[in-house]
């Protein structure tokens, strides 16, 4: 076969991922800690940078709950000249169907779908002089291995969200500090629901951990060790007995003699009264909220940016006047193009970071304004479509700026992910349940049947449709276990053996 040469012109298409497109991707999905470690090195690279110090207000968004008036950007962040380039008609560094955000997967689960919560702080504003790099660490802490048992807990969301709040309110040493009337009325949870999930996280590595007091401590890792019988625990609560070293009366309010007080002081001395006491401790890695969300006297809601997290940078104006007017070799010229241009891009990029996030958080509030004024149980059925559509972005943007941005509410601090749950079709066609409600009302049925009429799922499933729930029996089925409640059968064989 004789092969020659030939030249042939062709026309096509193909999308290009520029340097800047790829910064502009790269710092939307950076948390705010990343992004000043980011902006840092920037500095250093670019002599035309400056770093600003306090300059403007926070940008504010209010939004209203559902079927009220459409949202207003109060913009008064104030960036300069790279805002008014900004503002400039078709300027959209995230605009749909551009870069990676094409043809993206995304993952549209719920809640389940993310649960690191040990990053939780307190919603705080970071002071001045907080230094980041010198709390970090790869050491594993306590909150962190607490919540990567939560991981696998089997807990429906939204007791996953209040499993994370107990783990947060868990200090070093393995107690639970904060009241549970405290925590189910910031959340507004049933008491009696917080304190079934405290039962579960109480069975968490290591043993005795999130007690809220020495006795409760010790008597978990008795229970685990299959030796918390009664003289046990008489023993516990006369822990003050124990202190004073009085055998006799220990002997009277165990009723046991001198041998087995003995045995059961050596077994106590074998516990540890501070469980989490093994784990890193000096190196916990505070989160500084990335949005702030507070009720306004009208029923609405402010949204606005954590000006703290916020790089502010500007280009040095007057010393590139002044080094453009040297005479300079080519090198040298494309050098402080280069810089420029890198430092124009920049500034841009950080204002459209923060107005994209600005626009994702408000409508997320928007959405989820039942969760705000009522608690975790009226979370809505939530997607990154349901959000992108209302803004007008793509899914993969929603889902980058909603990775690792965290908002402080009046209910405490969340990861932006954690407010899209997956929805459960109605019946006749009405608007979807979210899986959560779903769940909780599974729950609350199972609670409240009586120990000689166990509901079997099928009368679960009828009972949901009457309302107003298309669900299947095997989806009830599942999200029982994920509750870990057992079946029709066990729940009657333990009816009877009680």
């Amino acid at each position: 076969m004789a092969m020659k040469h030939s030249l042939d012109m062709r026309q096509g298409q193909s999308l290009v991922m520029t340097p800047q497109l790829q910064q502009a991707i790269k710092l939307l999905q950076l948390s705010n800690q990343e992004l000043a470690e980011f902006v840092e090195a920037e500095l250093e690279r670019n002599p035309l940078l400056l770093k600003v110090e306090d300059e403007g207000a926070p940008v504010v968004e209010a939004a209203e709950p559902q079927g009220r008036e459409e949202l207003s950007l109060d913009d008064r962040s104030g960036q300069g000249e790279a805002r008014e380039q900004l503002d400039a008609p078709g300027e959209d560094v995230y605009e749909p169907g551009t870069g990676s955000d094409a043809g993206e997967p995304v993952n549209a689960s719920g809640p389940s779908a993310t649960t690191d919560w040990s990053s939780a702080g307190s919603g705080q504003q970071a002071s001045e002089d907080f230094d980041y790099t010198a709390n970090l660490s790869s050491d594993v802490t306590l909150a962190e291995h607490l919540h990567m048992q939560l991981n696998f807990a089997g807990l429906s969301d939204v007791d996953r969200l209040i499993a994370a709040r107990l783990i947060d309110e868990t200090d070093e040493t393995g107690y639970l500090r904060a009241p549970l009337d405290d925590v189910a009325r910031s959340l507004g949870a049933d008491i009696a629901n917080v304190e079934a999930v405290l039962r579960v996280c109480q069975g968490f590595d290591p043993t005795g951990v999130m007690a809220r007091s020495i006795p409760e401590c010790l008597a978990l890792q008795l229970k685990d060790r299959g030796r918390l019988d009664p003289a046990m625990q008489a023993m516990l609560d006369n822990l003050h007995l124990v202190a004073k070293h009085d055998i006799k009366g220990l002997m009277d309010v165990c009723g046991v003699d001198k041998a087995d007080v003995q045995d059961m002081l050596l077994e106590l001395r074998q516990l540890s009264p501070k469980p989490g006491a093994g784990f890193s401790s000096d190196t916990t890695v505070a989160v500084a909220p990335d949005v702030y969300v507070r009720e306004l006297p009208n029923g609405m809601y402010a949204v606005e940016l954590n000006s703290d997290t916020l790089p502010r940078v500007l280009m040095d104006k007057a010393y590139y006047a002044e080094v453009t007017a040297l005479p300079m070799r080519e090198k040298e010229k494309e050098f402080i193009s280069e810089c420029a241009a890198s430092a124009t891009w920049l500034i841009k990029s950080l204002d459209q970071r923060a107005r994209t996030i600005l626009k994702v958080a408000s409508e997320i509030v928007r959405q989820q304004d039942g969760f705000f004024a009522h608690g975790v149980a009226h979370l809505r059925p939530l997607n990154l479509k349901q959000v992108a559509d209302a803004i007008e972005m793509h899914e993969s943007t929603v889902s980058r700026v909603t990775t690792n941005k965290y908002m402080a509410t009046p209910r405490g601090l969340f990861e932006l992910k954690y407010f899209f749950s997956a929805s459960i079709p109605a019946t006749g066609g009405g608007e979807a349940h979210s899986a959560e409600a779903v769940r909780h009302r599974i729950k609350q049925l199972i609670d409240e049947e009586a120990a000689d009429d166990v509901l079997s799922d099928d009368q679960i499933v009828e009972i949901l449709t009457g309302f107003g729930i298309d669900i299947a029996r095997r989806t009830v089925a599942k999200y029982r276990e994920s509750l870990n409640i057992p079946s029709s059968v066990q729940r009657r064989r333990m009816g009877k053996a009680s």
